[in-house]
């Protein structure tokens, strides 16, 4: 992998990252495409790691409340949602690690996942997004989606995030959620691919450094925007992009 290659997957992740496309898919087209033989998902946990900075920033008062420094019940109970959220996507993540891994280099899974994908997105017009709270029942039940979305084409951010508006929250509590989850599950991920020794030594620190500064910077812009877009309640418009994408992924 080049430092050239290594920079448009970053930008890429950036872009898929918060975007509900999905990220994982969209890398497995292009590594693909560019003709780049990593084995595993090494590489796009340093790319993930990357835009995991970027929800930290974005996002970063309100993650200073909820890490002790304001008393208030809320921050607490919502600490308790995002590990309740978190559980089913860490069992099934570690339990079935190989079957996932075997899918990053399936073009023709990933195709299919897409075009699931679309459909989910093609829900969230069905419904319209109203003000309920996040509650215990409703963190689990997302986290359960969230276990579904580790196969690569599922978008994360994307089914999450639908089925928080499904259930009744607002569109921007419903992304705040989602994105609250991805930190645990990325440093989750990192972390076990780390303990496993699976980490792929032949990416160079240079190669890795430009994929991460990449991701950040692009995943940014991505996800100010994002934010900026649920306000008008557009999923769906996604839901098409994703299902040409798999289509073409199928059949091409």
């Amino acid at each position: 992998m080049t430092i050239v290659d290594a920079i448009i997957l970053g930008v890429l992740q950036g872009v898929t990252e918060f975007l509900p496309v999905s990220s994982s898919g969209h890398l497995v087209l292009a590594q693909e495409f560019l003709g780049i033989n990593e084995p595993g998902n090494s590489f796009e946990i340093v790319l993930h790691l990357g835009t995991l900075l970027s929800v930290l920033v974005v996002f970063q008062k309100d993650i200073f409340l909820m890490l002790g420094f304001s008393n208030s019940t809320f921050s607490v109970k919502y600490i308790l949602y995002i590990i309740i959220g978190t559980l089913p996507a860490g069992i099934i993540g570690i339990i079935f690690k190989d079957f996932f891994a075997l899918l990053f280099e399936n073009r023709i899974a990933v195709g299919y996942a897409l075009i699931c994908t679309s459909l989910i997105l093609f829900s969230s017009f069905l419904v319209k997004s109203k003000n309920k709270k996040i509650s215990f029942p409703f963190a689990f039940i997302i986290g359960c989606f969230q276990a579904i979305a580790i196969i690569p084409g599922i978008s994360r951010s994307g089914i999450t995030i639908c089925m928080g508006i499904l259930f009744g929250l607002s569109a921007k509590e419903a992304a705040r959620f989602s994105f609250m989850l991805a930190i645990p599950i990325i440093l989750g991920a990192g972390l076990l691919d780390i303990i496993d020794n699976s980490f792929n030594q032949e990416i160079t620190v240079l190669v890795g450094l430009s994929g991460l500064v990449s991701s950040f910077f692009v995943g940014l812009i991505s996800l100010k925007w994002l934010l900026n877009l649920l306000e008008g309640g557009k999923l769906y418009y996604f839901g098409i992009y994703c299902f040409l994408i798999g289509m073409v992924s199928i059949f091409i």
